[in-house]
């Protein structure tokens, strides 16, 4: 198993895994983002976002790369008013057949060690209710899950509506 960073030339692969988590959460069909919307908001001038890849050798292959990536940990900079520089981890994945192997705990602690270095004062991703086997190794890892705190978003739709309607 090797974690290194993401390039472009991995983002067919990110983009599996992103989803193969959209099946796991039971919204296969909500991801819209594509292969060249990650190559653009990743790797510009500017990036939105920062990947981490597992990769293992893929012993099927006959190709010239014998790796093949069987997980992700997707993040980026944040800005908390309280506590300065955060990172947000948008996405864990690891193929199915992948879990129980150590390749989360592999993933999850190379965001760790690049919070530490960056020093940050936070990490914070989701996790889903119904999750309990993610929510038990957050919360044995140490990591507190405010069960207190409401998710808040607006999708394409409501924000379209909102400008049409309320701003007039």
């Amino acid at each position: 198993m090797n974690i290194r960073r993401g390039n472009p030339q991995d983002m067919q692969a990110v983009l599996g895994l992103i989803q193969e988590l959209a099946a796991f959460e039971k919204e296969p069909d909500a991801v819209l983002v594509t292969v060249d919307d990650l190559i653009r908001d990743g790797f510009g001038p500017v990036p939105l976002f920062h990947v981490f890849v597992a990769e293992v050798d893929d012993d099927t292959s006959d190709s010239e790369q014998p790796k093949q990536i069987v997980g992700i940990a997707l993040w980026y900079y944040r800005f908390s008013t309280w506590k300065g520089k955060t990172i947000h981890l948008e996405d864990l994945v690891v193929k199915d057949k992948m879990r129980g192997t150590g390749l989360g705990y592999a993933l999850y602690s190379e965001i760790l060690k690049q919070a530490k270095k960056d020093q940050v004062r936070r990490v914070e991703w989701n996790v889903l209710d119904w999750n309990t086997p993610a929510i038990e190794f957050y919360e044995k890892s140490g990591a507190k899950v405010l069960r207190d705190w409401y998710v808040v978003q607006m999708d394409e739709i409501g924000i379209n509506h909102f400008v049409k309607d309320k701003l007039k």
